[in-house]
């Protein structure tokens, strides 16, 4: 039987967007992403090419000060992030942004690239 996917409790903006906090499900530990990491980590098929994985998005062209302007709950699955600099067609499955935590004990449990 496999461990069932941790999903969030609860989903916020802070400082404007340029930090999204997300508090997960059942241990209620709580990740705060930076916007920037996140908007470079869209996985659309504009910025990810679909059938190999590769980078499309050339991250030089991303604002280091691009915000999250609105956030919505995509059914029970993924997040949807409208981003200031207009890019609004990327959906982030829970899975995705679990597996990206910049929590402590979740970076420390990913292996070192």
């Amino acid at each position: 039987m496999s461990a069932k996917m941790p999903v969030p409790y609860a989903v916020r903006r802070l400082e404007d967007g340029a930090l999204i906090e997300i508090e997960w499900e059942p241990q209620r530990h709580v990740g705060r992403y930076a916007a920037r990491d996140l908007r470079l980590a869209c996985p659309c098929a504009g910025c990810v090419e679909e059938t190999s994985g590769r980078l499309l998005l050339d991250p030089a062209t991303v604002s280091t000060d691009v915000r999250a302007l609105a956030l919505r709950l995509v059914g029970a699955y993924a997040l949807h992030v409208q981003w200031s600099d207009g890019h609004a067609t990327g959906m982030y499955p829970w899975a995705q942004l679990l597996a990206l935590c910049p929590c402590p004990d979740c970076a420390a449990a990913r292996p070192a690239t």
